[in-house]
């Protein structure tokens, strides 16, 4: 008897819980579709404006309501659910205000106090009739607030019911991040609560179990970057033997999106709320990434000049950096910049390169490059050590997909300049990094050239040079042709300076007086032109060969004859024998890499290239192994599907639009013979 009645009191009151936890879980779903950047949901979350109820919500609670009201006897009646809203608790904070505040700060303040109460007070009001009392008697024993964070959000408030296990369903387990997140996206990741597969037994008989609400992954673990060591192949473990010591150190290529490019295109960054987008927001999000990867060399693309020098350089300096930087020309206001560890690396030279040439179609745009030779600096102790020099580069190249001929010729002439610096004496080259934002995707012919040291380019559209877009269905479209640039640049097919070509043979074209006087009076001379103008006792005199002179030879042959190459044959080539540190494909994904996201769709255009020793070809593709400069590392990057799971690029953890491309080396150290 005592059962019975004990069934038909608490089985409203347990049905009443669960419908309070449906609706729940139903706006705790709601939440973490905000993050999705799907454009099927509308707006960025209805609760925050005060919207209404989402019609899968209302579906859901009308479903129960239907269910539990046929299960309970005619007597009894359910009280209409009323909505359960989520707010958000806080304002958005102003710039780095918001991304040095920790969470567990905004959770006690009394905006999230106040909101929670409210929402409280509502769920108290549900409870009209004396059967809901033993409801709000559990509900009065349990904590009034909780914090769901939502990743790249505010932190949004709600009530959680929960119910002891007596009641007959688990407890509900909702992770609180106690970090700021924008911390914990370049830091260790923390161990997460896992959600227990085996769910507690429901002691009480008809109880619809409830399953516990899932954590929510953070954004700094969709973003998560894995380091992967390299050094550990077999490949590279043949190569470095045990008793060859390595100077090594990290390079990271990064384009940090200049601020006033932002505000000249505010529409490819719709997706973006428009405080990330402020630069004292996105400045100690760059600076906190670049500290914590803590790379050796740092070349950067899209660096304004004025937050060059007034922030920029003074912080690199505190961090132990040497900088210099290169401004576009024209009216442009970023440039890129070359920084390196003064502990670890020595200047010897520095070349800026401007990539404008004024007449000069192919070369009229405001690009630039820098190109510095470093000498590393071995730690004291090692003895009568030396290590080869280092020739970093840095460059953006033109955006534009349609001019594919202007971003051939600035890549041409960074090669050039590269030749020049990295040269030595005896006709190699030192080892060579090249970074930067190259505006073209892998294997297109622009990326073919840098990679396999030749591109045959006559007749090719000139879209096609970068693969960017495909405008093969345009009646009209630009075509390259043969000589690329003019002669006057100064540059050869083989991307070199004319001026440091290999020297002549000393004596190649040099005659002697006596050689050249033997054509005074030979056939040719001797006959009268038929289009000159005839002026009498000027050009109708007929010199008249001597009766001692010999008669002129049949043919006078070079006595050095060499191979001649014209320039229009339609073919550059170079021979730094270069390859990416990147393999542009993410097996364990089976999906493509991708550094940049715009108008949401993954790309990649940055390239970190290496030196590396050329092993054979095969179809066309050039194929490498490591020569003096070893690759021991590189961080991964992201597959497209991956980053619109984070609302693409920039969010409130990555605040460029681009992604970083890091890389580990080691330089071969070599023993010195004593004198």
């Amino acid at each position: 008897m005592i059962g019975t009645v004990l069934y038909y009191v608490l089985l409203p009151a347990a049905r009443l819980l669960q419908a309070l936890r449906d609706a729940f879980f139903t706006y705790r779903k709601n939440v973490l579709l905000a993050k999705s950047p799907s454009t099927q949901i509308e707006g960025v979350f209805a609760a925050t404006t005060g919207g209404s109820v989402p019609e899968e919500q209302e579906a859901l609670l009308q479903e129960w309501l239907e269910e539990g009201v046929g299960n309970l006897p005619a007597s009894e009646s359910v009280p209409a659910v009323r909505k359960v809203s989520v707010t958000l608790t806080s304002d958005w904070l102003e710039g780095s205000e918001l991304l040095m505040t920790s969470l567990s700060d905004l959770n006690t303040s009394p905006e999230v106090t106040q909101h929670a109460d409210q929402q409280y007070s509502e769920l108290n009001a549900l409870a009209s009739s004396e059967l809901q009392d033993h409801a709000v008697a559990e509900l009065a024993r349990l904590p009034s607030e909780e914090t769901v964070t939502v990743a790249g959000s505010a932190p949004w408030a709600a009530v959680v019911p929960q119910t002891d296990q007596a009641a007959g369903c688990a407890d509900i387990n909702v992770e609180v991040l106690n970090d700021d997140p924008a911390v914990l996206a370049w830091s260790l990741a923390c161990d997460a609560e896992t959600v227990p597969s085996v769910l507690p037994a429901q002691p009480i008989q008809d109880a619809v179990p409830f399953y516990p609400v899932p954590t929510e992954v953070p954004y700094h673990e969709i973003l998560w970057r894995d380091w992967e060591d390299l050094s550990v192949q077999p490949c590279v473990l043949e190569q470095v033997s045990g008793n060859t010591p390595l100077f090594e150190f990290r390079v990271m290529s990064y384009n940090i999106l200049a601020q006033d490019l932002v505000e000249q295109g505010l529409d490819l960054y719709v997706h973006c709320h428009p405080d990330i987008l402020n630069w004292n927001y996105r400045l100690p999000n760059l600076l906190q990434e670049i500290q914590h990867w803590d790379p050796d060399v740092l070349c950067l693309q899209e660096v304004q000049e004025n937050h060059y020098w007034e922030q920029l350089e003074p912080t690199f300096k505190e961090m132990g950096f040497a900088c210099f930087y290169k401004r576009r020309t024209g009216t442009k206001t970023d440039g890129c910049a070359v920084c390196y560890k003064h502990s670890r690396f020595q200047l010897i030279s520095l070349s800026p390169i401007e990539y404008f040439r004024p007449g000069l179609d192919v070369l009229n745009r405001d690009n630039v490059g820098l190109v510095l030779l470093l000498q590393p600096v071995l730690p004291e102790g090692l003895g009568l050590k030396a290590v080869s020099p280092l020739c970093v580069a840095n460059t953006h190249v033109l955006f534009n997909p349609r001019r594919g001929d202007i971003k051939l010729a600035q890549v041409a002439l960074l090669l050039a300049e590269i030749d020049k610096i990295a040269r030595t004496a005896e006709g190699s080259y030192y080892p060579v990094i090249l970074c930067g934002d190259l505006n073209s995707v892998p294997d297109s012919p622009l990326y073919k050239f840098i990679r396999n040291g030749e591109l045959s380019y006559h007749g090719m559209p000139a879209w096609k040079v970068s693969g960017q877009e495909d405008f093969s269905q345009q009646l009209y479209s630009r075509k390259l042709l043969a000589p690329l640039w003019p002669s006057s640049l100064g540059v050869t097919d083989k991307c070199q300076y004319v001026t440091l070509c290999q020297p002549k043979k000393p004596g190649r074209r040099e005659y002697s007086r006596d050689f050249l006087l033997q054509f005074r009076f030979c056939d040719v001379a001797c006959e009268r032109p038929p289009q000159l103008v005839l002026l009498e006792g000027v050009t109708d005199a007929k010199p008249d060969r001597p009766a001692h002179w010999p008669k002129p030879a049949a043919v006078v042959k070079d006595p050095d004859p060499q191979p001649f190459i014209p320039r229009c044959s339609g073919v550059i080539q170079h021979g730094l024998n270069l390859t990416s540190v990147y393999s542009h494909f993410l097996p364990q994904r089976g999906r493509p890499e991708v550094t940049t996201m715009p108008m949401g769709l993954g790309a990649t255009v940055d390239y970190i290239f290496y030196s590396a020793e050329p092993v054979e070809s095969k179809a066309g593709r050039r194929l490498y192994k490591d020569g003096a400069l070893k690759l021991l590392g590189r961080l991964s990057l992201l597959s497209e599907d991956v980053l619109l799971m984070a609302n693409g690029l920039p969010n409130p953890f990555c605040s460029s639009d681009h992604l970083c491309l890091l890389a580990s080396f080691g330089l071969e150290i070599s023993s010195l013979r004593e004198s």
